[in-house]
């Protein structure tokens, strides 16, 4: 990191320590219940960058303790959004360093008088450090461009005649080599080539790093003794489905709990009571993937209730699939029965939002994703938001769960101080994501320098780590090393490759592309013996360009390239290799070079979602693969998104 910009970090003393207001427990994802509110921030909000040379002007005149527009001009910030494709002004596209956001808020009357309620702040996501204030007090700070993070302001809200609060956010995009993603800032010291004081952020991954409050932010109450968080695990034992659960109550240790799971007419199928407990379900409904069972997705509802001696009384509900997950030498298991990945890797990518979250684009994406017959995605590079993996657990959409270790690729991104973060990272990630019954396997990384020395123990821990966060489910990272160089391979649970044979070397050369996937392939195995997933492969096709016979760039390449690997996974999937996943579902931004026009263009369809010719190959693949493996009778291809009942 620069001097200057290691400043911005390292001036804001005390303002970074730890925050007694922070939240340590669960990360329950806000619901509404008799019990509790939701209050959606989501709209304009105030947005000033600090344009400073030393990008901390807004710290030093302490922007937080009065109204934004006291300080100078400020624009209108869509949130949810990425902030860099909103106005026309390329500086703010490009920026690196603190941006603020801030919006006032209308309480109820009741949050700021009840002292029986907390009033808990939550931001979903902003990229990638944040530091937060209400009524100008420092509340929160986090660490991290993925995850949700929140504070209780209980005290701040209540604590007069104010019925509104006003929240500023300022954030920090800048990357370093110990950051998820990492990065560097270079300088550029020649000021015959280049202003004075002129640097750059340099990335090693192939995605625009979009910045701002990407997800809503929310406020919401709960009473004083909560249900602070819940964990469930599945298991099936003579049809017999088994749903074990453990709750964690904050604010009173005397309370009492009661645990009814219903099943999707409401009828109350098992009861406990206590904090911890298992719940029978005899010839349960089990959680299937999509186009493998006529019925898939099945979703029971776990209801919770908390009360104590007094009036207050908590209620919260988690949706659950009963599914089981194991892996063999050779297969992926599903409920006991061999599961293929035919599916995609996406990207949170979209015109002008960038990567903020918008519901029209999900469900367009989720449409297209049941009309090609795919099962599954990657969550590549770093966690989604968890309204997508909601809407995966209801449709029956498979996901392998990434964090946002991609671009480690530095020595000094493989050190304790990287390592440190990285575990945190996964920690919250399994928190988030643990009861998704969707999410059937967690990866670490994608194309780490894992051949490096310091990349055994690193990654050795790190897979560990996780291990012990979850032992229900398989961990992989995602590779793209010689069989024989990758040192994190013998404790992953499934190989994921990424190959670009006949794209990235021996350009053009269709035919090297079977023999050399061929290899891959039987090198793999023979020397870990572990199954084997094609976690990405693909070519750049710029919709609208054709030429035959093929040449790189248009449709015709990306079609014989795609039907080139198939020919081998068709031969290797009745073997051991469990998986294909497309790169990638649609074209998206990258950062500005001369091999990326307007990004990149491996998509099957166009940032638009409009398809390219491969997307309807795809589709008659995906399709003929789900009735050949389907453990029912085949379907017609007219899938479209049901009409269940779906509450956040």
């Amino acid at each position: 990191m620069s001097p200057k910009l290691s400043a911005c970090w390292v001036a804001l003393g005390p303002l970074l320590c730890s925050c007694a207001l922070a939240l340590q427990g669960g990360m329950l994802f806000p619901r509404e219940s008799p019990s509790r509110e939701v209050k959606a921030l989501d709209g304009l909000w105030r947005f000033r960058a600090d344009f400073s040379e030393n990008r901390l002007q807004g710290f030093e005149q302490q922007w937080y303790r009065q109204p934004l527009r006291e300080s100078g001009p400020t624009l209108d910030m869509p949130v949810p959004s990425s902030f860099n494709d909103i106005t026309q002004e390329a500086r703010l596209r490009n920026f690196i360093g603190w941006v603020w956001y801030e919006r006032e808020a209308i309480l109820p009357q009741r949050w700021t008088q009840d002292s029986d309620m907390r009033v808990v702040l939550r931001i979903n996501s902003a990229h990638y450090y944040a530091v937060v204030w209400v009524n100008g007090i420092h509340v929160v700070e986090h660490e991290g461009g993925h995850l949700p993070f929140e504070a209780d302001i209980s005290k701040l809200v209540q604590s007069g005649p104010l019925t509104t609060c006003r929240v500023t956010i300022a954030i920090n995009n800048t990357l370093t080599p110990h950051t998820l993603p990492p990065g560097s800032i270079i300088y550029k010291a020649d000021t015959s080539m280049y202003p004075k004081g002129y640097f750059v952020q340099d990335t090693n991954f192939d995605f625009f790093n979009y910045a701002g409050l990407h997800r809503a932010v929310v406020l919401y109450t709960t009473p004083t003794t909560y249900i602070d968080d819940i964990t469930v695990t599945t298991n099936v034992e003579q049809n017999i489905g088994l749903v074990n659960y453990w709750i964690s109550v904050k604010g009173n240790e005397h309370f009492q709990l009661e645990v009814r799971l219903l099943d999707e007419d409401g009828q109350v199928v098992a009861q406990e009571t206590g904090d911890q407990g298992q719940l029978q379900v005899p010839g349960a409904n089990l959680w299937w993937p999509y186009l493998m069972h006529d019925h898939p997705a099945y979703l029971y509802s776990l209801e919770v209730r908390m009360m104590t001696a007094g009036p207050v009384s908590d209620f919260y509900t988690l949706p659950v699939g009963i599914r089981t997950v194991a892996v063999t030498e050779s297969k992926f298991l599903i409920n006991g029965k061999p599961f293929y990945f035919h599916g995609v890797n996406k990207h949170e990518d979209s015109d002008i939002r960038g990567k903020g979250f918008d519901w029209p684009l999900l469900m367009k994406d989720f449409n297209l994703l049941y009309w090609l017959g795919a099962n599954s995605f990657r969550t590549s590079h770093y966690p989604y938001s968890e309204e997508v993996l909601q809407l995966c657990d209801r449709y029956g959409i498979v996901v392998i769960d990434e964090c946002p270790g991609v671009g480690i690729v530095l020595p000094q991104s493989l050190g304790n101080e990287s390592l440190r973060h990285h575990l945190e990272v996964m920690e919250e990630l399994v928190r988030r994501d643990k009861n998704h019954p969707a999410v059937v396997m967690w990866s670490v990384a994608n194309e780490p320098s894992s051949a490096l020395k310091p990349a055994g123990y690193y990654f050795k821990t790190l897979i560990t780590h996780t291990k012990t966060l979850d032992p229900t489910r398989p961990v992989t990272f995602v590779t793209n090393t010689k069989y024989d160089a990758d040192l994190g391979a013998p404790y992953v649970d499934v190989i994921c490759v990424n190959s670009y044979f006949s794209w990235y070397h021996d350009y053009g050369h269709l035919e090297v592309i079977q023999p050399q996937l061929k290899s891959q392939f039987e090198n793999w195995y023979k020397t870990h013996k572990k199954p084997v997933i094609q976690s990405e492969y693909g070519a750049e096709a710029i919709a609208g360009f054709h030429e035959d016979p093929p040449l790189m760039f248009s449709e015709e390449y990306q079609k014989a390239l795609l039907e080139n690997y198939h020919s081998v996974f068709d031969q290797k999937r009745k073997e051991y290799v469990v998986g294909e996943l497309i790169w990638n579902f649609a074209d998206f931004m990258t950062n500005q070079t001369p091999t990326r026009v307007i990004g990149n263009k491996k998509g099957i369809f166009t940032r638009q979602r409009h398809p390219k010719n491969v997307a309807f190959i795809l589709r008659e693949r995906y399709w003929r693969i789900a009735n050949e493996t389907r453990h029912h009778h085949s379907v017609p291809r007219t899938q479209c998104l049901g009409t269940r009942p779906f509450t956040f």
